[in-house]
C-alpha cells in the first residue's frame, strides 16, 4: 500500500465521521477545516500486515506542525 499524500501536498484537516468521540478527536477539533502542507509521513506495519500512514502537517500562521492519521485528511482542491 502506498501513501495517499505526498510531501509538499496541500491538505484540509477533517475530523473522522461516524466514529466514537475520543481524546484524539477532541485534540483535532481546533484544526478542523484548516488547510496545511504535508512536511513528512511515517508508517507502521501492524501484526496483521496492514500499513497505517501518519502525516506531519504544517498549519496556521505560526507554522505549527501536528501529526494526523490518513483518515483525518482530505486533498486540498483550492
Amino acid at each position: 500500500m502506498t501513501p495517499k499524500y505526498a510531501v509538499g501536498q496541500k491538505v484540509t484537516i477533517t475530523p473522522v465521521r461516524d466514529q466514537a468521540i475520543s481524546l484524539r478527536d477532541s485534540a483535532l477539533e481546533p484544526y478542523a477545516g484548516e488547510r496545511g502542507r504535508v512536511t513528512d509521513f511515517y508508517w507502521v506495519t501492524m501484526n496483521n500486515g496492514n500499513t497505517v500512514y501518519m502525516y506531519s502537517v504544517q498549519v496556521g500562521p505560526g507554522k505549527e506542525k501536528i501529526v494526523l492519521h490518513e483518515d483525518e485528511l482530505e486533498p486540498c482542491l483550492g
